[in-house]
């Protein structure tokens, strides 16, 4: 038995070491990075998050779908290679999720830890 609590935990250490870390790139450097076309935000909330309110030029990619499986090339048109992938939500969680799941794809991603009020009060615009 302590065998298995043993192992588990060296997974769970492995694991925690391969996770993602949210960027150190500010909101004024997705900003820059926004208005000169080199990078894309992806919200990754739930439909009715997005529904609610989102930030402007953000597309969306729900967590829940990416990791049911989407289209390579629907990927692909969302996040343009060798553009900067920058990833929100509501509070930073799921981006380390999404982050995980699209550097396997080989994008240039970047999970931001601001969630979506956050970014807003930052100064990206919401979405008419």
């Amino acid at each position: 038995m302590r065998s298995l609590f043993a192992a588990a935990a060296v997974c769970l250490t492995i694991g925690a070491t391969l996770a993602a870390d949210h960027t150190k790139d500010t909101p004024d450097d997705v900003k820059k990075a926004l208005a000169d076309k080199s990078a894309v935000l992806i919200d990754v909330r739930e439909k009715k998050e997005w529904d609610a309110g989102r930030i402007k030029d953000a597309d969306l990619l729900e967590l829940t779908r990416l990791r049911a499986g989407v289209p390579q090339a629907e990927l692909d048109k969302k996040m343009p290679k060798g553009k900067i992938v920058y990833v929100y939500c509501k509070s930073g969680g799921r981006s380390l999720s999404a982050a995980d799941f699209l550097a396997k794809k080989g994008y240039d991603v970047r999970p931001l830890k601001e969630g979506y009020e956050d970014l807003l009060k930052a100064g990206l615009p919401k979405a008419e």
